[in-house]
């Protein structure tokens, strides 16, 4: 493993936004294991930021959202940080999540992305489903890239979108 975390050389922002299905992920101390039907919209905004809007039927059923903003680091756009902070509070330092793009797919339709620090993993898709010989070769790439994918949590996926009552 090296000390650095590889991404890809350069990510089209126009082409990565809309939706994509969570395949699988290692646990995060924020999303509930047994979450189900996990997507994240991505929209690009006019300032260049994305906007997140990641949603999930929680543990018992119940529609979650979290909306939240993503910012390109660099210009190849693979290196992103990701602040679920409401707005008037995301100036603060040390509240903004790294998200790199490991392996993009050529045609946008998988997406392995983590963060340098190798906690965080998600292999996402556009589609609900993804064979199992695809998934077990971005997987081979977080290996290779130095993941512990021992807890590796794979979600139910109804491909169904989670609509979000009105407040």
């Amino acid at each position: 493993m090296s000390e650095t975390l590889h991404t890809v050389a350069r990510v089209d922002l126009d082409r990565y936004v809309g939706t994509w299905y969570e395949i699988c992920r290692l646990p995060l101390k924020w999303e509930p294991e047994g979450a189900r039907d996990i997507t994240a919209t991505y929209k690009l905004n006019e300032d260049g930021t994305i906007r997140v809007d990641n949603r999930c039927l929680d543990e018992e059923g119940k529609p979650t959202q979290a909306l939240g903003q993503a910012k390109p680091v660099d210009d190849s756009n693979a290196r992103l940080t990701v602040s679920f902070l409401p707005e008037y509070l995301r100036w603060i330092p040390f509240t903004k999540g790294d998200y790199w793009i490991i392996r993009l797919a050529e045609d946008y339709g998988v997406s392995l992305v983590g963060t340098p620090d190798r906690r965080n993993l998600w292999l996402l898709a556009r589609r609900h489903d993804l064979p199992q010989a695809m998934r077990d070769d971005y997987l081979a790439t977080a290996r290779a890239e130095g993941f512990d994918l021992s807890a590796l949590i794979t979600p139910t996926q109804s491909g169904k979108m989670i609509e979000i009552p009105p407040a």
